[in-house]
Formats: C-alpha cells, sequence, structure tokens
C-alpha cells in the first residue's frame, strides 16, 4: 500500500488515509454563516475522497474575520449548517473539522478578488482592529489596538467556546490558526508583538497567549479527538520568527495535548522574500517532526502524487495538506490513488467513469 493512503490514528480518530484539504478562504458567507456553497465545495472534496476536511479559517469573534465574508464560528446558530456538512462528509468516507482563526490585524479586509486592502468603517468594515501591538500590518493599513489582559482573557474564552461548537456540530478535529500573520501567530513573532508585560518579551512570553488558547480547548475538546496547530515555522525575516522557535514551541504544545503541527510559513510582514517552490516549506515539517517528536503535515505546492508520497515516505511529514490542487482537481485522490497504484475510493455513483 502507498503511504499516501495508509491510515493514520490520532486518539480515537483513525484517518483513511494521509490527505487532508486544507482551509481555504472562500469569502462567500454572510454574517459567518455556512451556506450551500460550503456544502457543495467541501461536498465535492469529500465525494473526490479526500481523508481529512478542514473549513476555511472560522472565526471565533465576529471581529476576527478576515473579511466581512469570512465564516464564523462565534454564534450557536452557526452550528446547524456547519452539522450538515460535517455529516455529509462523514457519509462519504472524510473526517471533517475546524481550523478557529482570528485575523487580529489582518482583519476588516475587502475580498480578493475585489483587490484585498483594508475596509473602511463606512464600507462595512469594523473597529477594533485587535492585536498584540499597535502596529499596522504594512502601510496605509488599519493601526490596530493593542489588547489589554482582560481582552487575551476573552479571546481565550471564545477559542474555546468555538471549540464546542465544532463539536455541536459533529466535528472530530480541531486545528488552531497560529499562522500567517493572524492574531495567535502576531503574538508569537517579535515583529509583531512589541509587548513588555508577561505576554510579550522573551520566547515564553510571547508563547503565553497561545498556550492559553491550547489548554483552554483541549479542556472542552474530548480526549477522544485530535488537536492541531498551524503555524508559520519561520517568518522569512531576519529578527523575526524562526525554525528553531517553531521546534521549541512545538515540543511545549505536545506537552499541552497538541497532535500534530501544521506547517506552513510567513504571512506576517508585507516585505518579506519567500523563496516559493515546489515542497518549499516541507523542510519545515522535517525539522519540527524530527526536533520535536510530534506528527506534522507539509503544505505548499504539493501538485504530484509521486511528490507527495516521497514526502511521507523519507519521514519529511506524516498528513499531506493540499490547497490549490484541490480546487483545480477536487476528485484529486482518486487519480492520485491510481496513479500509485492503489485501489481507488470511488463512490458508487462514479464507478463507471474510473
Amino acid at each position: 500500500m502507498p503511504s499516501l493512503f495508509s491510515p493514520l490514528t490520532s486518539r480515537g480518530l483513525t484517518l483513511p488515509h494521509r490527505i487532508v484539504v486544507s482551509p481555504m478562504c472562500e469569502y462567500s458567507s454572510r454574517d459567518g454563516f455556512a451556506n450551500d456553497w460550503h456544502l457543495v465545495h467541501l461536498g465535492s472534496r469529500a465525494v473526490g475522497g479526500a481523508g481529512l476536511i478542514l473549513t476555511e479559517a472560522a472565526a471565533v469573534t465576529a471581529d476576527g474575520r478576515i473579511s466581512q465574508h469570512d465564516l464564523g464560528i462565534y454564534d450557536d446558530a452557526h452550528v446547524e449548517m456547519l452539522a450538515r456538512i460535517f455529516a455529509f462528509a462523514a457519509a462519504h468516507g472524510a473526517a471533517a473539522g475546524m481550523q478557529l482563526a482570528h485575523a487580529g490585524r489582518k482583519a476588516s479586509t475587502v475580498e480578493p478578488w475585489n483587490g484585498g486592502g483594508p475596509l473602511a468603517v463606512s464600507d462595512g468594515g469594523w473597529q477594533p482592529i485587535w492585536a498584540p501591538s499597535p502596529v499596522a500590518f504594512r502601510e496605509g493599513w488599519q493601526v490596530p489596538r493593542a489588547m489589554g489582559t482582560g481582552d487575551i482573557a476573552v479571546m481565550v474564552r471564545a477559542f474555546a467556546d468555538a471549540a464546542r461548537r465544532v463539536l455541536d456540530a459533529g466535528g472530530t478535529v480541531v486545528e488552531l490558526h497560529a499562522a500567517h500573520g493572524y492574531l495567535l501567530h502576531e503574538f508569537l513573532s517579535p515583529l509583531s508583538n512589541h509587548r513588555t508585560d508577561e505576554y510579550g518579551g522573551a520566547f515564553d512570553g510571547r508563547m503565553r497567549f497561545l498556550r492559553e488558547v491550547v489548554d483552554a480547548v483541549r479542556g472542552v475538546w474530548p480526549e477522544r479527538y485530535p488537536l492541531l496547530v498551524r503555524i508559520s515555522a519561520t517568518d522569512w525575516v531576519e529578527g523575526g520568527w524562526t525554525p528553531e522557535d517553531s521546534v521549541a514551541l512545538a515540543r511545549d504544545l505536545k506537552g499541552r495535548g497538541v497532535d500534530a503541527i501544521d506547517c506552513s510559513t510567513g504571512g506576517n510582514v508585507a516585505h518579506a522574500q519567500i523563496p516559493v517552490g515546489p515542497g518549499y516549506q516541507v523542510p519545515f515539517a522535517e525539522r519540527v517532526r524530527r526536533e520535536a517528536d510530534v506528527l506534522t503535515a507539509a503544505v505548499g505546492l504539493i501538485t504530484d502524487p509521486h511528490q507527495a508520497e516521497q514526502i511521507l515516505q523519507s519521514g519529511q511529514a506524516d498528513l499531506i495538506v493540499m490547497a490549490r490542487q484541490l480546487l483545480r482537481d477536487p476528485y484529486w485522490p482518486l487519480h492520485a490513488a491510481q496513479t500509485l497504484g492503489d485501489k481507488a475510493p470511488v463512490p458508487n455513483q462514479y464507478l463507471r467513469a474510473f
């Protein structure tokens, strides 16, 4: 059996294989609610044979959305449609879960196909914009408000409440979004965290917020289900977050009940020079896996079945998390199984095509 199609058990959950649908913002919600777009978008990847489906980054508070059209999980009313989506995925053999996020200083922006950038209050945006320090993401963007310790406590509770809602919806995986320059990442990186209190300064201080979120979420998330954290393993900027920091963080989080580290990079500063290319982020997953002794997920321009198989066989990662390639081809897992000589998990309705 190819490694790509071997099962993976974490706690009480066994994934049928190693292909994961990465969280991909769809900018198609109203007031945080999932709708038919999300059902079809995520459901088609389940029909296409994915082993684990993660929703796009879902905001744990309304002001934590990247845009006014982002998915949310800050209201109990959000659960009903998510439950329908998760049930559909499970019926087709895929585990389903959600990435919990707060956009921090990158909140209240315009959809990318409308140009991106900050969205003014007069156009439907919002204030305040929260962050560890009053430092804008880039010139011309909103200057965020620095969070007080009371604000941090409220946000920790919001992440835990969001995890409870994921459970109510039937989700079996939660991933915390501590990457790409959003709020949890902003606290980790010295480029965006200039605080001098217990939530800033040295490494342990900058880790404190994420630690508290992990502890709070693990307190409501059942022991039988895995908890993942996505990190940016490097800021790609001198003086920023480093791969060494990522290894130390992963070791700490493993001891707090985190089961896998999803290793992406960048996103915290606009001027970073990132050497993008096929598999360019895989070495970070390999290093965290080796030095922190924790399961890792590899992401970033993984497009070919043989490429994915090699990553797993060589011990660089335990999961393959895919985004754009699964937009281009929702049935990539079925095609990959055929390419690697494994039996494709084809739905009965589609057998005549395969």
